[in-house]
């Protein structure tokens, strides 16, 4: 079979329905998300697994994200955390935010999440540090502003991820004028190069297109 995105997309939702399988909550939150014209840019159902796993994995309790979006992922994060823990989402526009309180509070895990509406580089300096785990789902021109605050809030052993980092292949790009591409080039020397991370990346193809996900912890 040649690797084509038409055959990417056939095999992430064949690994979708054979190991997410279907979702009431889940999928009503897609819904509500195209419904209120929200952009197609949440993770994938095996990338919101991949975070729901990696949470339980990791034993974390308290779970930040930077991007809620329609609180699709955020729902993933809030039921690993369990009953007793904690997910606090920044969403920077209040629209968006709406649209994800609805749709959290539907999947029955809105007591466990903390909505907080701003731009990150706002929002995180209000914050009280102790995360377990940081996902990192926003504006990638202000990567490095949001792992700088993942390890100010964060303790040694906390995970981060940070998403789309393999922008299509333009990340080798030296010379890219693409402030998404600079911004996920400035992340991923941070993540090489900053003592306080030991960190990895993986490129994927999917639904997504020709993307990829840095997984980092926090030394």
């Amino acid at each position: 079979m040649n690797s084509t995105p038409d055959a990417w997309s056939n095999a992430d939702a064949y690994l979708a329905d054979l190991l997410v399988g279907h979702d009431p909550g889940l999928e009503a939150a897609l819904t509500a998300q195209r419904d209120a014209g929200l952009p197609e840019i949440e993770v994938a159902p095996v990338g919101g697994k991949f975070l729901h796993l990696l949470a339980r994995i990791s034993g974390a309790r308290r779970v930040l994200e930077i991007g809620t979006l329609g609180g699709y992922s955020t729902i993933w994060l809030a039921r690993a955390v369990g009953p007793d823990g904690r997910v606090v989402t920044v969403e920077a526009e209040a629209d968006n935010a709406a649209v994800a309180r609805a749709s959290i509070d539907a999947a029955g895990v809105g007591d466990r999440v903390d909505i907080r509406i701003g731009r990150g580089a706002d929002v995180l300096p209000t914050l009280v540090g102790g995360f377990d785990l940081v996902f990192i789902d926003a504006d990638k021109e202000s990567n490095t502003i949001y792992l700088d605050w993942a390890a100010k809030l964060g303790h040694p052993g906390t995970v981060i991820v940070l998403d789309n980092i393999g922008r299509d292949g333009e990340i080798v790009r030296e010379d890219s004028t693409d402030t998404k591409v600079i911004g996920t080039r400035d992340a991923l020397r941070m993540l090489g190069e900053d003592p306080r991370f030991d960190a990895t990346a993986l490129q994927t193809v999917g639904v997504k297109g020709w993307d990829g996900v840095a997984l980092a912890v926090v030394v």
